[in-house]
């Protein structure tokens, strides 16, 4: 049942049958009835009543001064541009926002941050309604086909210039954010993944295994052998450490090796047909029943804790998972080092910044992510967080090929991850890529939780992406 509206108050009621009507007031209230009740923040004063006219000419010139001081302008009533950024996970861009506002005075920027799935889930949603998108938007390689297949929804960066920037980028990254007809560019690549193995030196030496970086890469040519070498390490390694973080991640890994993963080049979803799908599937179950996974969800605090705490040896790492170590793990700096990933090399991740259509500062936007972008910017980001560049000029550059980070323990980064994307060859991203990937990880981990076995997980999942795929 519907709660009734409520009557005022007697002395309320009363006080109105007394209010004398006043022409002017009925006139400023028509002309501002479109206005909230009081004024926003962002104008600079404290929040307080519009002020009630009809008594002095006075009040009504301050009501309209006010109104013309702050009806047009989003950034707070002083000119200034208020850019907002929406992100995932750690872009490493704080530094760069306060580099661009100082040259560009009459800019400020927001950076809002939210857990991956929802930040592009919220996206969908913000395009689909019309309002509330941010300025700037960035997008993951999992979902970025998904969402140029709508170009009308993003300025068009070609309509801004960014043509003669194409040379810049890898050319398969610049071809992944380009609508399917070559006429709409809606984004620019900031990073791609890279592969190799991020592993804890002291776990490996208490359980008596070598934890020299290439002893360490010859004990897994393959996925079996590494899942073999962790059968070892749950022996004879220390107490209340899993051999891996999880079977989301560990999956990913695998499927990201494959020439095909969730779609063929045709947009046709291909988890049921594809080999290396259910390869990847049937690794990470045998990982589970032989007790090798943590069983921690990426990006839970769960997750967070194991890295803290030591609570797993090994984690597939993405050039971008050195930066994400390194924040959750600050103690533990010359106690992580990497290795080669097993099967050599492979590509998990990259992210691109649009400008939504929505935005009132395009051009701005625009200013703002062919800064960040930049080959500078990419090298500075990759020596603060490990994201690796997607701007192939810096795969020569000596200060990022000769680069060595500390808190792994002195490991050529540059190199690992330079050589790494090289030998790259992409894995085409369909419509819903990142959507199916989330659906195919949520199986995994119930059958993690023991709430499905892995034949009912593999059901599910097959008919959960059927269902996304329609």
């Amino acid at each position: 049942m519907s709660e009734q509206p409520h009557s005022p108050p007697p002395h309320r009621r009363r006080y109105r049958r007394r209010t004398r009507r006043s022409p002017l007031r009925d006139t400023l209230r028509a002309a501002t009835s479109h206005l909230p009740s009081r004024r926003p923040r962002d104008c600079g004063s404290p929040w307080r009543p519009w002020p009630v006219a009809g008594r002095l000419a006075a009040p009504i010139l301050t009501v309209l001064v006010t109104l013309a001081a702050c009806g047009g302008d989003p950034g707070g009533g002083t000119g200034t541009v208020r850019l907002t950024v929406g992100v995932f996970g750690d872009f490493g861009y704080e530094d760069l926002y306060k580099r661009f506002e100082s040259a560009h005075p009459n800019v400020s920027i927001v950076q809002r941050t939210v857990e991956y799935a929802d930040h592009h889930k919220n996206l969908a949603a913000r395009l689909a309604t019309g309002s509330g998108a941010n300025d700037v938007e960035a997008i993951e390689e999992g979902y970025i086909a998904q969402f140029k297949a709508q170009p009308a929804k993003f300025v068009n960066l070609l309509d801004l210039g960014a043509d003669d920037l194409a040379d810049t980028w890898l050319d398969w990254k610049w071809q992944q954010s380009l609508s399917a007809d070559g006429r709409t560019q809606i984004g620019l690549g900031t990073d791609v993944g890279g592969l190799a193995m991020c592993y804890r030196r002291d776990l490996f030496d208490k359980a008596g295994l070598p934890n020299d970086r290439d002893d360490v890469s010859k004990l897994w040519p393959t996925w079996q052998d590494y899942l073999a070498t962790g059968a070892r390490f749950t022996t004879e390694g220390p107490e209340g450490a899993a051999w891996y973080d999880g079977s989301g991640n560990f999956y990913n890994a695998i499927l990201g090796q494959a020439e095909t993963g969730v779609y063929d080049r045709q947009d046709n979803l291909v988890v049921d047909s594809n080999p290396a799908v259910k390869n990847a599937w049937d690794l990470a179950i045998r990982g589970i029943d032989d007790k090798l996974t943590a069983r921690l969800a990426p990006f839970s605090p769960e997750w967070n804790t194991g890295f803290q705490k030591g609570g797993f040896a090994t984690i597939a790492c993405p050039a971008w998972m050195m930066g994400y170590i390194q924040d959750q793990a600050k103690n533990s700096s010359g106690k992580w080092d990497i290795a080669t990933i097993p099967g050599g090399s492979g590509n998990w991740g990259g992210s691109f910044l649009t400008v939504p259509k929505q935005s009132r500062h395009a051009k701005e936007a625009y200013e703002l992510i062919r800064f960040l972008t930049a080959p500078e910017q990419q090298a500075y980001i990759f020596k603060q967080t490990g994201n690796l560049p997607s701007t192939p000029e810096l795969y020569d550059n000596p200060e990022i090929v000769g680069f060595a980070n500390p808190f792994f323990s002195g490991a050529p980064v540059g190199k690992i991850f330079t050589d790494a994307a090289r030998n790259l060859e992409p894995q085409y991203q369909g419509p819903k890529a990142g959507d199916v990937r989330s659906a195919i990880g949520n199986g995994l981990v119930r059958v993690e939780q023991r709430k499905q076995r892995p034949d009912q997980a593999w059901r599910q999942v097959l008919s959960d992406v059927t269902r996304l795929a329609r």
